[in-house]
């Protein structure tokens, strides 16, 4: 009963907050679309690299004027501790990675290889794992609607949101010791460099270069430490633009899509081997989100 009144605290203290800072997060960031939007309409060559890199600088910190994510982690602590499915039980007792319950600093070692299910995992499979063995569903029901929209929030989003917060500001500290591991990480390391579909795209034509751009988007040069932990770090996001909370796998579902490649199957272990590469990576970066995207 204390945790639940805590948790509601939470979450009426943040909508609270939310509600006292919305007017002027709001303005800011209408003055910065505005900005950004007039400096897209100048002839390129009137613009110079550092002052478009400046006003897109500006632009994401009006964005940064609170974080409606917050809102999302509110739901996902609940849900977490909330008894559900045919066993009536709560997640509180799922191994995230460092030990039974342990959600504080857990995302920093995912993915990795669990014993119990003898395969590895990232955060979204893991759930998916805990929610069968715990909580008595299916793996299909577990497993459907991973991704939230208009006007549909689901419990996915929001535990994700909950539990890759309570790494934030920590390192990143993905082992890969494990053969299984080792095999995830090198077959994600295949993946990012395969090229292929109706446009011989793969993940490197985006994210194996530098200054390559999208939508005066900066594209991060995975293949570079520095980039790789930044970018690594800075998911889960809210996206403005969509009004939800977007995981790691609805990332790397998405940019599937774009690079019209079949789809990308939720916690498939394609899907996995690609986060572990990824992740291991951006080892040593310090993670920091969820964040705010455009």
């Amino acid at each position: 009963m204390r945790d639940q009144s805590a948790s509601e605290g939470r979450l009426i203290k943040i909508r609270r907050r939310d509600l006292n800072r919305s007017r002027p997060a709001v303005l800011g960031i209408a003055v910065a679309i505005a900005a950004f939007g007039a400096l897209a309409q100048k002839p390129d060559d009137h613009l110079s690299k550092s002052t478009t890199v400046q006003e897109i600088e500006k632009y994401r910190a009006a964005l940064g004027d609170g974080n409606p994510a917050e809102l999302w982690e509110a739901r996902g602590e609940d849900l977490w501790k909330q008894k559900r499915g045919p066993r009536n039980a709560s997640l509180e007792r799922c191994d995230l990675g460092l030990g039974a319950g342990v959600v504080k600093g857990a995302y920093t070692v995912l993915p990795k290889y669990f014993a119990d299910s003898d395969k590895v995992e990232d955060l979204e499979s893991r759930l998916v794992t805990c929610m069968v063995n715990l909580q008595g569903l299916t793996p299909e029901e577990a497993k459907k609607d991973p991704f939230g929209g208009p006007g549909k929030k689901v419990p996915m989003d929001a535990l994700v949101a909950y539990i890759t917060s309570e790494s934030r500001g920590m390192k990143m500290n993905v082992a890969a010791t494990h053969p299984k591991e080792k095999e995830a990480y090198e077959l994600g390391r295949e993946i990012f460099f395969f090229r292929g579909g109706p446009h011989d795209f793969g993940c490197v034509t985006c994210h194996g270069s530098d200054n390559l751009r999208i939508r005066l988007q900066d594209l991060p040069n995975l293949t570079k430490t520095a980039d790789a932990q930044r970018a690594y770090g800075s998911w889960p996001a809210y996206r403005v633009s969509q009004g939800e909370v977007r995981s790691f796998q609805w990332r790397l579902n998405d940019c599937f899509r774009q690079q019209r490649f079949p789809e990308l199957e939720f916690v498939s272990p394609a899907s996995i081997a690609l986060t572990m590469f990824l992740a291991k990576n951006a080892n040593d970066g310090v993670f920091d989100a969820p964040s705010i995207k455009r």
